[in-house]
């Protein structure tokens, strides 16, 4: 069995599917989505509707993002603030809308049962973003960090290769678990549309969002397969390029 991680998805089914196919998934393959499902491309519905599909069939985890946690808000209590709605929202309220209103409704189970966080037998953490206190994810007094904090990805390539993990001024955060693998700040910022390892980080945020793939990575080898440019597979549309 497989313990694959799938990065940022952001409503670019296409390229789920496509990743998936290269990825040759197999029933017992445990896959761990970071997160952000929904906002971007033109099919958030659709991705969140196939990812309830696989999960009566697959081993999987789903990890909170931050734009899942927007979207949930939207459907559980009609919250439209005006920052999700231009960073990716509108795409998504008219995905719900393309597909039936009705259906959102019939999604919040998967938004409710959406975890902050996993830590499997190996002590490797899988969170969307990261998280703030020294002491590790579940001491955090916000309980929506894990999907927004970007702090400890920018820490990660900030002492790597800087700082041996033996300096005793070697942040804490980077020494509580063996991995981590996180999303959330696309590694097209510093250039790359791979994974990136800074420290113990593993990001599989390749962009999918703008002009990067979906990504698919084995936790033990580090193979990892991509989707196209999700862009290239939604020729119409400008996903969250517009922002």
């Amino acid at each position: 069995m497989r313990t694959l991680v799938i990065g940022d998805i952001h409503g670019g089914f296409k390229g789920l599917e496509q990743a998936l196919k290269r990825a040759k998934i197999n029933p017992d393959d445990h896959l761990i989505f970071l997160g952000d499902y929904v906002d971007g491309w033109s099919e958030s519905a659709e991705t969140v509707d196939f990812l309830i599909e696989l999960s009566k069939t697959q081993p999987t985890t789903f990890i909170r993002g931050n734009h899942d946690d927007l979207c949930h808000k939207w459907i559980a209590q009609g919250e439209m603030p005006q920052l999700w709605v231009q960073q990716g929202g509108l795409s998504t309220i008219e995905s719900y809308k393309k597909t039936g209103l009705k259906k959102a409704e019939t999604h919040l189970p998967f938004y409710e049962k959406l975890v902050s966080y996993h830590i499997d037998k190996e002590n490797r953490l899988f969170i969307h973003a990261g998280f703030q206190n020294q002491k590790g994810p579940w001491h955090e007094y916000y309980e929506t960090t894990p999907y927004w904090d970007r702090t400890l990805w920018e820490l990660a390539l900030a002492v790597d290769k800087n700082l041996d993990p033996d300096n005793k001024f070697y942040p804490e955060r980077l020494k509580i678990f063996e991995e981590i693998y996180l999303g959330h700040t696309p590694v097209t910022r510093i250039g790359k549309t791979t994974p990136v390892k800074a420290a113990t980080i593993w990001n599989v945020d390749t962009g999918a969002a703008f002009k990067g793939p979906v990504t698919i990575m084995d936790i033990l080898t580090k193979e990892f397969w991509q989707s196209d440019p999700v862009w290239m597979l939604y020729p119409t549309e400008r996903g969250r390029n517009v922002y």
